[in-house]
């Protein structure tokens, strides 16, 4: 069994879980991803410990718990100080790093390993603030906005189409196809890959914005959902508080307006397809490269989205649409020593993914938080983890959760209120199960696993034998990471 010559990671932004024919969606098509599902293996319990961009990322690129690389909330503008990124690491043992699309660090191009990067992260209005230094502002150090200034005129940008980019809003894209961000961040990977130096192994990670908004598809994506009978979002009897007000736009929540939840449905499932379609335009450059068999891809999100379930949108909260990521690894027949397995029901998440990579790549590494996924990739009785502590700073909002394969326990931090759902009867988490009698021994056997996980936290949350509401919460844990 030789090592790959060749990772590709495809990564998206705020994609569900659910979102893949291959997953069950009855709506979604997404052909290339079923295909690659269907050649590898779907971890159908993949998750986001903490969901959004910054934090997420951080544990991808780490190997890291939030815990330990310190990011426990979004916030822009802190210095990435990691030593042993994913790209470094892969670096330091020969092989040539490139980065096509999203990276979301800061500074910005910091190469974080890699040997070029060809940058685009999507709208970002903490580096369009005239006050920041003029090298940082996104109009000089974004590559895509270059490209598309040059394609469609000086005045051209990301949000030409009208939606802003936490936005349900939805309008087609307004230039020609090649122009969008999705088929430019393939293009630019075909590029990367027929341009290789072919003496060294390569490794390419191609990082997409979308699904994430703004909603602008090219319209014969949209054309594809507008007019169908969409799955309606999950309903519940603890439907969340403070959103769906028609009066008032917050993007944090839904709306009751059923036109506008449709029309912003369908825009999601459009980007969701165009980027597959993109997605298939590179596995067929792979493919011609003749390196398919001697390549491992995977592909991921980041986070997830609510999508209007239970009246939120967004992400940050510890409901399935915002947590639950797809994860699809794919091993070249000249890699592995037998088939690989389906599907794989453990509890895995993004800190997994370096370890795995690094493992292919002949050097195991011991010093993450992550789980070596290699052992299930070659089909041997492995088991991950028994459960995951997430969590997400929010404000108000701000909880955490302990998940298992079978269910979920919720804590607010600054309110107190608790959630259980046994996620293995009801995954579209549509009945709180807290106040259920039979329920109470697993809550309390949950909770005390979070108890566990929080000892030593500098918020206080815990010391040990309970959980403390209110205490002060911070985007990033002190200390040196």
């Amino acid at each position: 069994m030789a090592a790959p010559s060749h990772i590709f990671l495809i990564i998206c932004d705020q994609m569900r879980a659910d979102c893949m024919g291959i997953a069950g969606h009855p709506d979604v098509k997404t052909p290339y991803l079923d295909s690659l599902a269907l050649e590898g293996t779907l971890f159908s319990n993949a998750y986001s410990a903490c969901p959004s961009c910054i934090p997420a990322r951080a544990a991808l690129m780490t190997g890291l718990s939030q815990r330990n690389h310190r990011r426990v909330g979004y916030q822009d503008g802190i210095p990435w100080e990691y030593d042993a990124m994913l790209p470094q690491r892969l670096n330091q043992l020969g092989w040539q790093t490139e980065c096509v699309g999203k990276m979301h660090v800061h500074p910005p191009l910091l190469s974080c390993g890699f040997d070029h990067i060809k940058l685009h992260d999507g709208y970002l209005g903490y580096y369009r603030n005239p006050q920041k230094p003029y090298w940082q502002h996104q109009s000089v150090h974004d590559s895509y906005l270059h490209f598309l200034k040059q394609r469609q005129g000086p005045d051209a940008d990301v949000n030409d189409c009208g939606p802003e980019s936490n936005s349900w809003i939805t309008q087609p894209w307004i230039y020609d196809q090649a122009s969008h961000p999705t088929n430019w961040a393939v293009t630019e990977s075909i590029r990367s890959l027929q341009m290789r130096d072919r003496s060294r192994p390569f490794f390419l990670m191609t990082s997409f914005v979308r699904p994430h908004p703004p909603f602008d598809a090219p319209a014969e994506y949209l054309e594809l959902y507008r007019h169908k009978a969409l799955r309606e979002p999950a309903g519940s009897d603890w439907q969340a508080s403070g959103g769906e007000d028609d009066r008032r736009y917050d993007s944090r929540y839904g709306c009751r307006d059923t036109e506008v939840r449709q029309l912003a449905m369908a825009g999601y499932y459009a980007c969701i397809t165009h980027m597959d379609h993109q997605i298939g335009r590179l596995l067929q450059a792979i493919q011609a490269e003749g390196i398919l068999e001697d390549s491992i891809i995977l592909f991921t999100s980041d986070h997830g989205e609510e999508l209007f379930d239970h009246g939120l949108f967004r992400k940050a909260r510890p409901y399935q649409g915002s947590i639950h990521i797809p994860l699809i690894v794919r091993v070249g027949k000249n890699i592995r020593s037998q088939q690989q397995p389906a599907v794989c029901t453990d509890v895995v998440e993004l800190r997994d993914i370096l370890p795995t990579l690094l493992s292919y790549a002949g050097q195991p590494v011991r010093d993450t938080d992550g789980v070596d996924l290699r052992p299930i990739l070659e089909g041997e009785s492995a088991q991950s983890r028994n459960f995951l502590h997430g969590e997400h700073s929010y404000g108000e909002m701000s909880s955490h959760f302990i998940v298992t394969q079978q269910d979920k326990y919720i804590w607010y931090s600054q309110t107190g209120q608790e959630q259980y759902f046994r996620l293995c009867e009801d995954p579209r988490e549509q009945h709180d199960a807290i106040q259920e009698p039979g329920a109470r021994p697993r809550v309390e056997q949950l909770r005390s696993l979070l108890i566990r996980q929080l000892e030593g936290r500098e918020e206080g949350f815990t010391d040990g034998r309970q959980l403390f509401t209110g205490k002060h919460t911070k985007k990033m844990l002190s200390g040196h990471v």
